[in-house]
């Protein structure tokens, strides 16, 4: 069965920033690769259907802005502890953790510091 996304691209403006502001949220380790004029700082995913993605940078490329997708990471067991995160690492809430219902768990959507819109899901 496919997924509905195989890959993601998140924008940025300053590289390091974007980096520094996701493994801070997230607490995990982007790994780094360059592919010529497009760097990439790819997210932590498995092995074969699973989804990727990475924050990305190069000139003349789409720049960061809250009216592009919106892409939903998992933010861990408890979608609080990466909210309390957000303000110090440079972002904003911009809707703050809402049940989706039935036990099917919770989101919130962020503004990064590149000022792309970003959202998270936990199951608690």
């Amino acid at each position: 069965m496919q997924t509905a996304i195989s890959w993601f691209e998140i924008p940025t403006a300053d590289f390091e920033r974007g980096i520094r502001f996701y493994e801070t949220v997230l607490g995990v380790s982007l790994k780094r690769k360059d592919m010529g004029a497009l760097r990439l700082a790819m997210f932590p995913c498995g092995e074969g259907d699973t989804v990727g993605g990475a924050l990305t940078r190069m000139e003349g490329g789409n720049p960061p802005g809250p009216m592009g997708s919106v892409v939903y990471l998992p933010a861990g067991d408890d979608l609080s502890v990466a909210l309390g995160r957000v303000e110090a690492a440079g972002g904003q809430i911009v809707v703050p953790k809402t049940a989706i219902g039935e036990d099917k768990g919770y989101f919130a959507v962020l503004r990064d510091s590149e000022g792309n819109h970003t959202g998270l899901y936990s199951l608690h």
